[in-house]
């Protein structure tokens, strides 16, 4: 019932940004951490960012200083800013958030994903 959807992904000359969106819909009681994945043809599925409901931030060492993760609660919305992009970026970018229901139950959910190529 939690569906993520993200938006944002395409085409980018190295040295460019992108702005990635991914918005929580569904019967949500309260979301703890929103994170972002990626995940290169022929490797394993990393985690980029993540944020919790305080606003703490969290990012591999590949991307610290380049990528910006921020979330807007009122939306259910985290982002993540992409600048000075480097061709190893290249990949589908996941989002992924956990929380839990009226239910008292807890959930996991990931997006479909959003394709970032950066071209050199």
């Amino acid at each position: 019932q939690v569906q993520l959807v993200e938006s944002g992904g395409g085409l980018v000359q190295a040295g460019g940004s992108l702005r990635l969106s991914c918005v929580a819909s569904g019967t949500i009681f309260s979301i703890n951490a929103m994170g972002w994945y990626r995940q290169a043809p022929g490797k394993q599925r990393e985690l980029v960012a993540e944020i919790d409901s305080g606003g703490r931030t969290n990012y591999a060492g590949s991307v610290k200083g380049r990528f910006t993760i921020s979330r807007d609660n009122a939306k259910n919305t985290v982002y993540l800013q992409m600048n000075s992009l480097k061709p190893e970026d290249t990949a589908v970018y996941y989002c992924d958030a956990n929380g839990w229901l009226p239910s008292r139950s807890r959930f996991v959910s990931w997006g479909q994903g959003t394709q970032v190529t950066v071209s050199s």
